[in-house]
């Protein structure tokens, strides 16, 4: 069923329920209104014929109201014709009347005044009419009924349709969002709540639009980062096949063709690493590791690099922290940091390989705009910021030395660094 639909129903249950709770104390109020008004009829009959009660004629109008005449004997015996007013009679406290106390008292419908007469008393019984009241009631609650529901489902389809129609815009814009639409917007009007909803709907739309123009962006630097090392490599290795590169340039062929492939070979593997970070068949091999061994062996490898790029590589280390952390991972960490650095450092300029209780990164290069720090991690934002001004990569390193140490139970930011570049700060929990 859709939503005018229910919102008819629901208008028709409050209508319903509203008239029968309305019917429900009318009646009360009625009956207890009747009953009321037949005691003090009742009461003023048996205050006027007290003392001619023994009238057959007094007797006879009494009867012609339907109002039934009972004895009560000075031993206290109830008699009379009519066997309910009878025991209606003797349901209340009637021997009061035997010591000159009027008694008024209900049993059911029936209504009972009783007086004192001579040595014994009489009692007055008639029974509440409200037959005819209650005909009335019920006709004038259906008729009520009726009227309300008509209205209410009136109402309730004409609701239902003023408040489905901005979500039937809401429905069709995220069908077509489904199908690939992007450019479609949500008019925010209706209610607070619809309007919401629109605006919800549209900060959606956004944030699609975003997310698949970043996913465009990497896969297009992803793209561009494999085509280099695959150009070099299809290139050298056709000049092999074709026998252009013979003799002692086959080494260095080879070596060039080698490199590029590791190449590769490093980047499909973090693109990997990166995919299965989040999964829960990522592994790491915790343990306490000491991390001036791991530092010290990493400088080697990036203080050749640097050198061959003519980068001023450092080593800084003023303590031995042991962390609880994966040797492997921990390694890949610094390879990545190292790698971005060395990245963006012009020939002449320092990278600095810092250990102290925190792990640091530090380089000479343009650094980032304060803004950019906040966001050094997120994967594609720095290429898409930079590529126009500088060599960057894919965002992959970044991103994923981001997901390596936040598994290891550490953290890592950005800032500024001394040396007027980014400096990269690691800090891992003490074993």
């Amino acid at each position: 069923m859709n939503l005018a639909g229910r919102i008819a129903l629901l208008c028709l249950g409050v209508a319903f329920v509203a008239v029968s709770v309305a019917g429900y104390v009318s009646i009360r109020q009625v009956t207890t209104t009747s009953q009321q008004v037949s005691q003090e009829f009742l009461r003023a009959q048996a205050d006027v014929v007290a003392g001619q009660i023994s009238n057959n004629r007094v007797e006879q109008i009494l009867e012609g109201q339907d109002i039934a005449i009972v004895r009560i004997t000075a031993e206290g015996d109830v008699n009379g014709p009519d066997r309910a007013a009878v025991r209606a009679v003797r349901s209340i406290d009637y021997h009061r009347v035997l010591s000159g106390t009027a008694v008024s008292g209900v049993s059911g419908r029936l209504n009972v005044e009783a007086r004192p007469s001579g040595a014994g008393g009489f009692a007055l019984v008639q029974q509440t009419e409200t037959s005819g009241t209650y005909r009335k009631l019920i006709r004038n609650i259906l008729l009520a009924l009726t009227v309300g529901l008509a209205v209410a489902a009136l109402a309730g389809l004409a609701l239902g349709t003023f408040l489905a129609r901005p979500l039937r815009r809401v429905a069709s814009v995220a069908h077509a969002m489904s199908g690939g639409r992007r450019d479609l917007r949500v008019p925010p009007v209706g209610t607070h709540e619809l309007a919401e909803v629109g605006h919800a709907m549209n900060s959606l739309a956004d944030a699609l639009h975003r997310s698949e123009s970043r996913q465009r962006d990497f896969l297009l630097s992803v793209s561009h980062e494999l085509r280099t090392p695959l150009t070099a490599v299809t290139g050298f290795a056709e000049s092999l096949a074709d026998g252009v590169v013979t003799g002692t340039q086959v080494a260095p062929v080879g070596t060039v063709i080698l490199d590029e492939a590791r190449h590769l070979d490093r980047l499909v593997t973090d693109l990997l690493d990166l995919a299965r970070l989040g999964a829960d068949d990522f592994s790491l091999d915790m343990a306490a590791v000491s991390l001036e061994p791991v530092v010290r062996s990493a400088a080697e490898v990036w203080h050749a690099r640097c050198n061959a790029r003519g980068v001023q590589f450092s080593l800084e280390v003023s303590s031995s922290p042991v962390v609880l952390a994966d040797a492997r991972r921990l390694r890949q960490v610094i390879d990545g940091l190292l790698e971005n650095a060395l990245r963006v450092t012009p020939a002449g300029l320092p990278v600095v390989l810092s250990l102290s209780s925190v792990l640091e990164v530090r380089d000479g290069g343009p650094g980032l705009a304060a803004d950019d720090y906040a966001v050094a991690f997120d994967r594609g934002v720095l290429h898409a910021r930079y590529q126009e001004t500088r060599p960057v990569g894919t965002g992959v390193g970044l991103a994923l030395v981001h997901g390596l140490v936040t598994r290891m139970g550490g953290t890592i930011v950005a800032g500024p660094a001394a040396e007027g570049g980014a400096a990269f700060t690691v800090t891992l929990q003490a074993a």
